[in-house]
């Protein structure tokens, strides 16, 4: 019998008569797990130049030459728990931060929607946790598995898509979730999945996995699996579990003129998302904010190519740099990236010091953009005397006429 992984790998391929042989069968001999109406149909052709794809070597290398050492952090970022990530998009486009730049971002899924909304041609997701890496690698292979929305979710939370009640490619946001909400999840599904998602991760990507990446892939992938939409940013232990909005939450989010706009809330903005991430375009690395290798190496990659910074999303990971006592090196490492006047920092402020200028009643925090080189401005004239001054200095609020 065909292992279902190897079929996952003959489904990615380009049409054959061989395929659609082996997918017939796969439909008749399964009756529950990845079903034929819960697999991705082929891939359309690319639009862009094919020296536009990063080969997966390349890919790999990348995240292994740009890494550093893997550090602590005190919680286990599943999903964000910024109810505000939003609010700052209709500023973006006002300030044209958008189009053929580089994007950084830190932390899980509100990468995707800042990428989504920012459009550039190439991302670069830093987080100082290397299960943060291979969350994003886990992402990405659902992201090549999945052609639609309703895939993406269904192989995220393992959940078959089934019946006539099933989305498809244009369902509205609510009644997509709704879906998952009243579908049972399947034991034997997630097992099946979950050695798909790491032989596409070694074999399609060409990136090797330890003993350990194995385990930290198992680790998120379950979390997903046990709470569907309910989960949550938790700490260590989840002493934090009510605190923080699920998932369903983050995504029904809406920005300030009322509109949902989360990268799975249009078609248009998973499939943008979907395609960099087939050019191996978005690019998750093992990095300290404050560290001496992965921002210097990620600056001369950006040169070398002919890319500035369009958006640097830090959430609020200065203010640890600030309680650390290393900004300084920081600051640093943002002078070794190519950027420019339409450059901007994307912070989220968690109301340490006091109650943000630009704070939108109801959520906890406070999200605000800077320009990047009015940063180092600031800096150098040392207006920086901690967090607080670095939030509420120069910073143009989503909310500003």
């Amino acid at each position: 019998m065909l292992r279902i992984p190897l079929l996952g790998t003959i489904f990615r391929k380009g049409p054959s008569p061989l395929r659609h042989l082996l997918g017939t069968l796969f439909v008749l001999t399964l009756g529950i797990g990845l079903i034929a109406s819960n697999w991705p149909e082929p891939h359309q052709p690319i639009t862009q130049s094919p020296e536009q794809i990063i080969p997966a070597e390349e890919f790999s290398r990348i995240i292994r030459d740009f890494s550093e050492e893997g550090g602590y952090f005190l919680s286990d970022n599943f999903i964000s728990n910024e109810t505000s990530y939003l609010h700052v998009l209709g500023k973006l486009g006002e300030l044209a931060a958008t189009g053929e730049g580089a994007y950084i971002g830190v932390g899980p899924e509100q990468n995707f929607t800042y990428i989504a909304k920012v459009r550039p041609r190439i991302a670069f997701i830093v987080d100082i946790r290397r299960q943060a890496m291979i969350q994003q690698l886990m992402y990405k292979a659902i992201f090549h598995l999945s052609e639609n929305r309703a895939q993406f979710l269904s192989l995220l939370f393992s959940k078959p898509l089934v019946g006539e009640s099933a989305p498809g490619t244009d369902t509205l946001l609510p009644e997509l979730l709704l879906y998952f909400d009243q579908t049972p999840g399947v034991e034997r599904t997630f097992r099946e999945n979950l050695s798909i998602l790491e032989e596409t991760i070694q074999e399609d990507f060409k990136f090797p996995l330890s003993a350990d990446d194995r385990d930290a892939l198992e680790y998120v992938y379950t979390a997903f699996w046990e709470e569907n939409l309910n989960i949550r940013f938790w700490f260590s232990g989840r002493w934090s579990w009510g605190r923080f909005p699920t998932m369903r939450a983050i995504l029904l989010e809406k920005d300030l003129r009322g509109q949902r706009a989360n990268f799975l809330a249009k078609a248009e903005d998973y499939q943008f998302v979907r395609e960099l991430h087939l050019l191996n375009r978005i690019i998750p690395l093992v990095g300290d904010f404050a560290g001496n290798k992965t921002f210097a190496a990620i600056g001369d990659y950006l040169r070398k190519n002919g890319h500035s910074v369009s958006v640097f999303y830090t959430s609020n990971v200065e203010q640890y740099l600030f309680r650390s006592g290393v900004f300084g090196a920081f600051v640093e490492n943002v002078r070794k990236l190519p950027i420019g006047e339409k450059s901007f920092f994307i912070r989220a402020f968690t109301g340490m010091g006091g109650l943000h200028p630009a704070r939108i009643p109801g959520h906890r925090l406070t999200t605000i953009l800077q320009e990047m080189t009015v940063f180092l401005e600031d800096y150098d004239q040392k207006l920086y005397s901690d967090y607080w001054a670095l939030v509420t200095t120069h910073f143009i609020g989503g909310n500003e006429p």
